[in-house]
């Protein structure tokens, strides 16, 4: 993995909310907001594959991974 680097970022009060729920259910605030952050930047990444957030998987053949639901930010 690559080095983290730490930031600060504000957050409204129903964000950080949402962030404490999601912690009670065993998720980190640190990979959410680094998840959400791969999403919304992906067009942004240069010189190779925007990274996978893992948000979406399926067994199911028919569906596409994940990198065809956002391939239009690419663009």
């Amino acid at each position: 993995m690559a080095r983290l680097i730490s930031t600060t970022i504000r957050l409204a009060e129903e964000d950080v909310r949402a962030l404490k729920r999601a912690r009670a259910a065993g998720y980190s605030a640190s990979e959410l907001v680094r998840q959400g952050l791969r999403v919304v930047a992906s067009r942004y990444y240069s010189g190779r594959r925007p990274p996978t957030t893992k948000l979406f998987e399926s067994t199911d053949a028919k569906l596409g991974d994940e990198s065809e639901l956002f391939k239009e930010l690419g663009d």
